[in-house]
C-alpha cells in the first residue's frame, strides 16, 4: 500500500501531513501545511489545543497523515514519540525526520520505523524563525533519492530548498556541522565585538567596519539588529544549541576539535545563568558585552 496525493482538498501531488512538535519551528510548518490545506493534524508534549489541526494523540495524528512530520528537541524525546506511535505506522507512512539529532539516533530511528514497513527520510533544516516565516528554510536530505523526489513537492510547501546529502546518518552528521560553525562564528562575533568596545568603539563604528570586511556573514546580517537592541527573544535558543553542540562532540571525528569544546563550555556557563531559553546572541551575557 502506499501513502495517497492529495489532489482534490489540498496542494497537487502533496501528501497529507501530520506535525508532531509545535515549537516554534513546528508550529510555523503546520501554519503552512494547513494554509495548503494539507495539515493532516499537529500534537505536541505539551498540549496545544489551539493549535491548527490539534489532535489529542500522536497516534491519531499518524492514523490521518500520510507524512508524519516530527520536530522535535532532542534524540530521547523523538525517540519516545517514535516508541509510542509504531503500532500506528506500516506501509503507506512516510516519516520525515527534522529534529537536530546524531548520526547514532538517526540510525536507530531508520530501523525502527522501516521495521514496521513504514518509510524514513531524514530531513533536519537550516533557518531559524524569520526564513521559517518566509518559507526560506533549506532542507538537508538524507535517504533514497526515490523518496526524496516523492516528496518535494510536499517539502517545498516549508521550505526554499531541499539539498540531497547522502544517507540518513550523513544529513544528521551535517546538520551538527552546520550548527557548530554558527556556534563558533557567534563566539568570535561577540568577542571581536567585546574587544572593541574595551578600546571604546560602539556599534555603529564596530558593524560599519564589519560590513566592509570579508569576515561579515549572513549570520552577522541576522543578529546585528538584534545585539544591538538587547534583544534576546529566541529564533534559536542557547538550550538547543547546547544540545546541538553536545551531540556534535560525541559524533565521529570530534574527539578533539578544541573550538567545539571551547564553545560549549561557553553555552553551558550560558545555560546555567538562565539564559537557556534566550536566543543564542545571549552568549554576550557570559562576556559580558
Amino acid at each position: 500500500m502506499s501513502a495517497t496525493l492529495t489532489t482534490t482538498t489540498g496542494e497537487p501531488g502533496c501528501f497529507r501531513v501530520g506535525v508532531l512538535g509545535l515549537g516554534i519551528i513546528g508550529t510555523i510548518w503546520a501554519g503552512h501545511y494547513a494554509a495548503a490545506g494539507v495539515l493532516a493534524g499537529t500534537w505536541n508534549r505539551t498540549a496545544q489545543p489551539t493549535a491548527p489541526g490539534w489532535r489529542d494523540t500522536p497516534e491519531a495524528v499518524v492514523v490521518a497523515a500520510d507524512v508524519v512530520h516530527i520536530v522535535l528537541a532532542d534524540p530521547p524525546a523523538v525517540r519516545g514519540v517514535l516508541e509510542r506511535i509504531r503500532p500506528a505506522l506500516g506501509p503507506g507512512k512516510i516519516v520525515v525526520q527534522s529534529s537536530t539529532i546524531d548520526p547514532a539516533s538517526s540510525e536507530e530511528f531508520r530501523a525502527l520505523v522501516t521495521a514496521t514497513g513504514a518509510r524514513y527520510l531524514e530531513a533536519p533544516f537550516t533557518g531559524s524563525k524569520p526564513a521559517a516565516e518566509q518559507r526560506q528554510t533549506v532542507f538537508y536530505l538524507g535517504g533514497e533519492a526515490e523518496l526524496q523526489a516523492t516528496l518535494e513537492p510536499t517539502l517545498a510547501l516549508v521550505s526554499a530548498v531541499r539539498l540531497p546529502i547522502g544517507d540518513h546518518r550523513q544529513a544528521a552528521a551535517l546538520k551538527l556541522a552546520m550548527n557548530l560553525n554558527l556556534a563558533v562564528q557567534m563566539q568570535g562575533l561577540l568577542e571581536a565585538r567585546a574587544l572593541a568596545a574595551a578600546a571604546g568603539i560602539g556599534d555603529e563604528v564596530f558593524y560599519g567596519a564589519l560590513a566592509r570586511n570579508v569576515g561579515y556573514s549572513g549570520l552577522v546580517k541576522l543578529k546585528e539588529p538584534k545585539l544591538r537592541a538587547g534583544d534576546f527573544s529566541p529564533q534559536f535558543s542557547v538550550k538547543h544549541l547546547h544540545k546541538d553542540m553536545r551531540l556534535a562532540s560525541g559524533a565521529a571525528g570530534c574527539a578533539e576539535l578544541p573550538a567545539l569544546d571551547a564553545v560549549r563550555v561557553q553555552l553551558k556557563t550560558a545555560e546555567a545563568r538562565g539564559y537557556g531559553d534566550e536566543d543564542f546572541i545571549a552568549l554576550a551575557k557570559v562576556l559580558g558585552a
